[in-house]
């Protein structure tokens, strides 16, 4: 049994000699918080020995800052340790987490480390975390025993294999600090707030196993600082750790944090949780597949009269697995009938793509896109423990009624396998996809007196205020104006609101009397106007998880959008990741946009400024990804030859060379009035 109070002492003066030797330089890439905790409590950027010294000094000899400095000078001498630890998380891993943050499917953090007994038992408490809707970080012995004993490790499992020792447990640390400033607007060198924050907004714990030594108590004592309660698996006695037992210890965490989860058990024989929404099923692995292009596929949800559904009904019309070899490829045809009261036919497309979240909430089962483009896998291992294709069925029912207990009353699910039935049900889907398009697609934000809010991010990000209309989408590009309708009347108290638009102020800049007052007091007062089309003049606020920034650059009067998935220098000399670390966490910063990919496509896409024909740069994925839509758009208004006229990386990532090509093609942006 260790002495917590006496093991810290001994730990901190460890840490503190490691600081004393360190040399040479320190940093991680794809960052742009430098060491983020340091960062986060000095405001200076450390890069080699002497600043880490300093830092240290600085800060109290915070262990925090020793753990990270190690850990950093560890990685710079030998480089990331092997799979399957992830190390350091870059910053767009974090940012693509963003939505989940917030909707729901992440509930809060937890750090696991430590030396287990057994791995039944730590097996155990990590199902439960998934279950649970917990983001569970691995830390030492603890990733090993998961891994010898078969359960699945990484970040598409949220079970995240941080490193061999549980000082690697920084990373856990670092990323707290950077949702801090990436999204909660906590600057650099403001260590107060930084723990007020982590204490009010980090819903976090930590578990801990026995083995750990000196230096590691004083790491993970260190937690309690920042909130995080500390439940001890044995092997430690006094300071602030609580003793538990593994059939309580989640539990008693999440209730000392407040955070409350009402799990239902479905009744199939995989696993069920958000946790595993971000798994893969690689071809190796999969027992049978439906559409991806080998096969039709397709997905409808549809209301129905009560009288015609019966709750829970699931029909396969067609081979059930038992049926086909493995490795096979079936069509499929997922058609979920439901009926409430309070339904409505609007609703259906909203609900439908629930579909996609739901499948892959599944252990064994992986779903991608929707409509008639989808493609699902079954794996080898799943069908092994006795999945069948009615369990697909089973889970979108039971999930349906799960989630929107207040609008469905049942739910049917018939799943179509026989291959000339699929063909035949499709016709009527594909009918009733263009009637849905048809709807929405000729809806301007001049037809409606009602635009939509967004504050899902106000967990992270206090004072930002999404707005949505039907040209703009919300800047994660996960909800449009029909889905933030629909919402506000599932849901008349959520994170959607009803905006309406009041009196026009400027029709070119997008600036509306009832826009300006919503956002003012949604924003606590922070922002008092806003322009919706326009990045120039009082720009939306950003949270952190857009999916890509627009950056006016004033030697070109023209912009740049970039996306999170491209990692190298733009023709700004920065990277995405530096880039979103000066507009996030709820910040107005005119030149810079958080966008969605899809407003790019818009006609209200930086209108103020004079719309698409200023755009001078993007990555090639992102322009192959709209390649199709954008020449439609630009064909369509005479402007074909434009789209040859954006460069991308591989023309030039500098900003020489990118005037050199926008002069050798004549870009409009070049004669367009001055930006600045």
């Amino acid at each position: 049994m260790k002495n917590v109070e006496a093991s810290i002492k001994s730990g901190n003066e460890s840490l503190k000699t490691k600081i004393s030797e360190l040399a040479g330089d320190l940093g991680y890439e794809e960052t742009a918080y430098h060491l983020p905790v340091t960062y986060a409590l000095t405001g200076n950027a450390v890069k080699n020995a002497d600043d880490a010294r300093s830092a240290y000094q600085r800060t109290g000899e915070n262990p925090f800052v020793a753990c990270e400095c190690y850990t950093a000078s560890v990685t710079a001498e030998n480089g990331k340790e092997p799979a399957p630890f992830t190390g350091f998380l870059p910053d767009a891993d974090l940012r693509k987490m963003g939505y989940s943050l917030v909707d729901g499917s992440i509930l809060g953090l937890a750090l696991v480390a430590g030396s287990p007994p057994g791995a039944d038992v730590v097996a155990g408490i990590c199902r439960e975390l998934q279950e649970k809707y917990m983001l569970t970080f691995l830390a030492g012995d603890v990733v090993g025993t998961l891994a010898g004993s078969g359960v699945k490790v990484g970040a598409e499992y949220r079970l995240v294999p941080l490193g061999s020792t549980p000082l690697r447990g920084i990373h856990f640390v670092d990323i707290i600090a950077r949702v801090a400033m990436m999204f909660g607007g906590v600057s650099p060198g403001d260590p107060d707030r930084l723990i007020s924050y982590a204490r009010e907004r980090a819903k976090a714990i930590v578990i801990v196993f026995p083995g750990l030594n000196d230096e590691e108590i004083a790491f993970i004592d260190a937690l309690s600082i920042l909130g995080i309660p500390i439940l001890s698996m044995g092997g430690y006695e006094g300071g602030n750790w609580h003793l538990a037992t593994p059939e309580n210890v989640v539990r008693e965490g999440m209730d000392q944090k407040g955070i409350k989860v009402t799990v239902t058990a479905i009744p199939i024989p995989m696993g069920c949780s958000p946790a595993f929404e971000g798994k893969s099923i690689r071809k190796e692995e999969m027992h049978v597949e439906f559409g991806g292009g080998r096969t039709p596929a397709f997905e409808l949800l549809r209301v129905r009269p009560a009288a015609d559904v019966t709750d829970g009904k699931i029909t396969v019309i067609g081979p059930e697995i038992e049926d086909v070899p493995q490795g096979s490829a079936l069509p499929l045809g997922i058609i979920v009938e439901v009926a409430g009261s309070a339904m409505k036919k609007e609703y259906e497309p909203v609900l439908e793509r629930r579909i996609h979240n739901f499948v892959n909430y599944g252990e064994g089962s992986w779903h991608v896109a929707q409509r008639d483009l989808v493609w699902v896998r079954l794996s080898k291992e799943a069908v092994s423990k006795g999945v069948h294709i009615r369990h697909i069925g089973t889970l979108i029912a039971a999930k349906f009624r799960i989630d929107f207990p207040n609008l469905l009353d049942a739910v049917q699910v018939t799943l179509i396998t026989d291959e000339q039935k699929v063909k035949s049900a499709l016709l009527e889907a594909q009918k009733v996809y263009r009637e849905r398009d048809q709807r929405i697609k000729d809806l301007r934000d001049t037809d409606v007196d009602l635009f939509y809010s967004c504050t899902l991010c106000q967990t992270f990000a206090p004072n930002h205020v999404c707005i949505i209309t039907p040209e703009r989408p919300a800047l994660c590009g996960a909800i449009t104006w029909l889905d933030g309708k629909t919402a506000f009347e599932i849901s008349p108290s959520g994170a959607n609101q009803p905006v309406p638009k009041g009196e026009v102020i400027d029709a070119t800049t997008g600036e509306f009397e009832g826009v300006n007052r919503f956002v003012k007091k949604a924003s606590h007062g922070e922002v008092e106007r806003c322009c919706l089309y326009s990045i120039m003049e009082n720009p939306m606020t950003a949270c952190g998880c857009f999916e890509c920034i627009a950056v006016m650059l004033p030697e070109t009067n023209g912009f740049m959008i970039v996306t999170r998935e491209f990692k190298g220098l733009t023709p700004s000399g920065m990277t995405f990741s530096t880039l979103a670390g000066t507009i996030g966490g709820g910040a107005q910063t005119p030149g810079f946009a958080g966008v969605s990919k899809n407003f790019i496509l818009s006609d209200r896409f930086l209108q103020a400024e004079g719309g698409i024909e200023r755009l001078v740069w993007m990555p090639g994925q992102l322009k192959e990804e709209l390649s199709e839509r954008l020449l439609k758009k630009l064909s369509d208004s005479g402007r074909q030859e434009f789209f040859d006229r954006i460069a991308d990386e591989t023309v030039t990532t500098t900003i020489e060379d990118l005037m050199d090509f926008l002069a050798k093609v004549h870009h409009p942006a070049l004669d367009m009035p001055a930006l600045i």
